[in-house]
């Protein structure tokens, strides 16, 4: 992955990087979202200047007959039901972990 810096000025600001700005395909009037993990003190940028025009056909074509309200609602569900069961598991490997090493996380300790 390319690596990229800049300086802050004492306004706060920060000029985007020529080869970033080519990559990314920004313009004046441009906006883009900051995402940070401050846990790891690192912030994602991620460019909003795509048209919605220039997203079609992005997954591809579709196969198969239209799809109805119903089958698209039950589909969301499903997914989001496979999501929650999916952070409960970690969750609770997590939670299993952290009382293994609360317990000197010795072999064969219950």
């Amino acid at each position: 992955m390319p690596h990229y810096e800049a300086k802050m000025s004492s306004k706060g600001q920060i000029t985007v990087p020529a080869e970033v700005r080519a990559q990314l395909n920004l313009k004046e009037g441009d906006r883009v979202d900051f995402y940070v993990d401050p846990t790891i003190k690192k912030v994602q940028i991620v460019a909003r200047n795509t048209k919605l025009a220039d997203l079609r056909g992005i997954l591809g074509p579709f196969e198969g007959p239209p799809l109805s309200l119903e089958e698209i609602d039950q589909g969301i569900g499903d997914y989001l039901a496979e999501k929650d069961e999916r952070i409960k598991r970690e969750w609770n490997e997590r939670r299993e972990f952290e009382a293994w090493k609360q317990r000197g996380g010795r072999r064969g300790a219950a």
